[in-house]
């Protein structure tokens, strides 16, 4: 079911949508954010220099470990630390920024395995953003839905932007909504605040209008009779959108609509680019 709204209250939910837009890219062009990752790096037992970094890395059973050169030093959790420093293990989707001058060098657990990503804040794609294209807010995909719990959380594997690598996230329940009289289910992850959700989902726009691969929609937590919005028009691109040094999680298969969802964030500009 569509949520209505008044020619007044199209207003407020259009200058909330712009509001709330200028924030998302905000945060998405901060000065350590994903447009500043230069390189994806796969340390292991040989150690290594990557592009970007200061030292040479390694990694085994025990975590990370960087080795800096003479004169080289990185702030972790704000201590200096110089010559040998052990990261520890790291838990899955965990990460430790360690500051590096103006930059940040990311040591993360993705897909089961550490990743390295330098984060510089000169980097073009970050300087040159122009911020993300998008359909224009209308409050006919603002949808009224209803999530259905499992009986206990399942584990779901999906595929990641990074080929061969793979995620595993629990699936509390799916949230189940009709549009243009069709009845449509989505598999829901939990989301980043108690109770909240998250989708991953394809539809017949991806590839043509919005990002091939994916797109993630917010949802807040339920109310007492499983009550939810779907909001498409914050469906939001990941940062694999923007750039090959992302490791983002792939929709299941189950959530791939055969339906156009026309709302939310398209191709960002950079990946018009880069394909052109």
């Amino acid at each position: 079911m569509t949520v209505q709204e008044s020619p007044a209250g199209t207003d407020v939910f259009v200058a909330e949508w712009e509001e709330w837009h200028r924030h998302k890219d905000a945060a998405l062009a901060h000065e350590h954010g994903f447009l500043a990752v230069t390189g994806l790096y796969w340390p292991n037992a040989e150690p290594q220099r990557f592009p970007g970094a200061p030292g040479v890395w390694s990694a085994g059973d025990d975590g990370v470990t960087v080795e800096l050169d003479d004169g080289e030093e990185l702030v972790v959790d704000g201590v200096t630390v110089r010559g040998r420093h052990h990261f520890g293990v790291l838990a899955e989707r965990a990460s430790v920024n360690a500051v590096w001058g103006d930059a940040v060098i990311e040591t993360a657990r993705r897909g089961g395995q550490d990743v390295v990503r330098p984060r510089h804040p000169d980097h073009p794609l970050r300087t040159r953003f122009a911020g993300t294209p998008a359909y224009a807010p209308d409050p006919r995909w603002r949808i009224t839905g209803t999530y259905v719990a499992f009986p206990e959380p399942r584990p779901t594997t999906v595929g990641a932007a990074v080929e061969g690598l793979e995620h595993v996230y629990d699936a509390p329940g799916k949230v189940r909504f009709e549009l243009d009289g069709q009845e449509l289910e989505l598999t829901a992850f939990e989301g980043g605040g108690p109770g909240d959700l998250l989708v991953l989902f394809t539809d017949a726009t991806s590839g043509v209008t919005t990002y091939a691969a994916n797109r993630a929609l917010k949802i807040d937590a339920p109310g007492p009779d499983g009550r939810v919005v779907l909001d498409f028009n914050r469906a939001t691109n990941l940062p694999c959108a923007y750039t090959d040094f992302a490791t983002c999680p792939l929709p299941p298969a189950e959530n791939r609509l055969s339906v156009a969802i026309e709302a939310g964030e398209t191709i960002p500009y950079e990946r018009k680019s880069a394909a052109a």
